[in-house]
């Protein structure tokens, strides 16, 4: 295994090559990832928070509710544009729900996770939850890695200099300039996660693919529909550009800060969990503001070495483990949002020199 060293900021030591491990739950009793565990599930991180749950998806319900009812009071008036940009903030809210549906933070069990999460995912906001899940798990078993990690493959970025000598197509295009598009190009991103879990019902690995394929089609039929019988083609055409723009500018400012410019790995071996997760992830210091705007995820390290925690408990849980990798002498990275971004800009425009000065292998 390799770390790339792309990546300036921050600066890591040189690490030893890690032996493959089985996931955290069948990690043996003397790891450095076991002794952490205890550590959090004697401090009581691990159990679930109905309560708290119950307070945050019925307010993002609300939430939900009261744009579609000030939507249809308004009418043919060009406040609806604000209404539209709130429904953007509104819609991330309901896919972070959907997230904390998918890693069991919520329900115990598979089926009630499941079925929230194709209400929240599928019909709420048009996000196939099944291509997701898939596509979310496997990020967080082997983050950045270039091999295995779907969210660092090149497919319109690149994430690496190799990458960037090897890239072709839109990827080669644009990787020289990538980092002055980033935000430009979240734009797109709500789009993308409607027309990727639509196509990924092709695939036989999608469970439920008839139940998923339907609750989008209502999703987009309503969706739709309700845009065209309240406003004119002109209004409805803008409404839903400013509503799907600035969802995608969200959701991408929000997973973002999380790994972009952190280590990138390769090769076929791993390091073992702990270090796998947490030098490949970076926490945003912030509020309660920010854990509101992030839904949590500013605790990114905490989250890729608990998936299953309660968002409420990441907070709580940021000290015990920042503590734990000064003790195991495992680098630990947090910094505030706008250095977050400044550092996956920084990142993006590094790795794009090799398109710049047209390097290939």
């Amino acid at each position: 295994m390799t770390i790339s060293s792309d990546t300036a900021l921050p600066t890591f030591p040189a690490l030893p090559p890690g032996r493959l491990l089985p996931d955290p739950v069948e990690d043996r009793a003397g790891s450095d990832f076991a002794r952490l565990s205890r550590r959090i599930a004697a401090a009581g991180l691990l159990e679930r928070r109905p309560g708290y749950y119950t307070v945050r998806l019925s307010l993002v319900v609300v939430l939900y509710a009261g744009c579609w009812t000030a939507f249809a009071s308004l009418g043919d008036s060009w406040w609806q544009l604000a209404v539209a940009a709130f429904l953007a903030f509104v819609f991330g809210q309901v896919a972070l729900v959907a997230h904390d549906l998918a890693h069991r933070q919520v329900f115990r069990s598979r089926r009630a996770s499941e079925i929230g999460g194709r209400i929240f995912g599928n019909l709420g906001i048009g996000m196939g939850y099944g291509w997701w899940t898939r596509k979310h798990t496997r990020h967080h078993a082997n983050p950045n890695h270039e091999d295995l990690d779907p969210d660092v493959a090149p497919d319109i970025l690149v994430w690496s200099t190799g990458q960037a000598r090897r890239s072709t197509g839109l990827a080669r295009l644009i990787g020289g300039r990538q980092a002055l598009l980033f935000f430009p190009l979240l734009t797109l991103e709500g789009f993308n996660l409607h027309v990727a879990g639509v196509r990924a019902l092709r695939s036989a690995s999608i469970r439920h693919r008839v139940l998923e394929g339907g609750l989008l089609l209502v999703h987009f039929a309503a969706y739709l529909a309700a845009l065209c019988v309240v406003l004119p083609p002109g209004k409805a055409a803008l409404f839903l550009l400013v509503n799907q723009c600035l969802f995608g500018v969200y959701l991408g400012c929000t997973f973002a800060p999380n790994h972009k410019g952190m280590p990138t790995l390769t090769g076929e071996q791993r390091l073992d969990f702990l270090r796998r997760q947490v030098l490949t992830s970076r926490n945003v210091r912030g509020g309660p503001l920010t854990d509101v705007l992030l839904g949590g995820l500013n605790h990114q390290i905490e989250h890729h070495l608990f998936p299953s925690m309660p968002t409420v408990h990441l907070r709580r849980a940021r000290p015990i483990v920042r503590a734990y990798c000064a003790e195991a002498g495992v680098p630990y990275h947090e910094t505030g949002l706008i250095a977050s971004y400044r550092e996956a800009l920084a990142h993006l425009h590094r790795v794009g020199e090799p398109i710049r000065r047209g390097t290939r292998v």
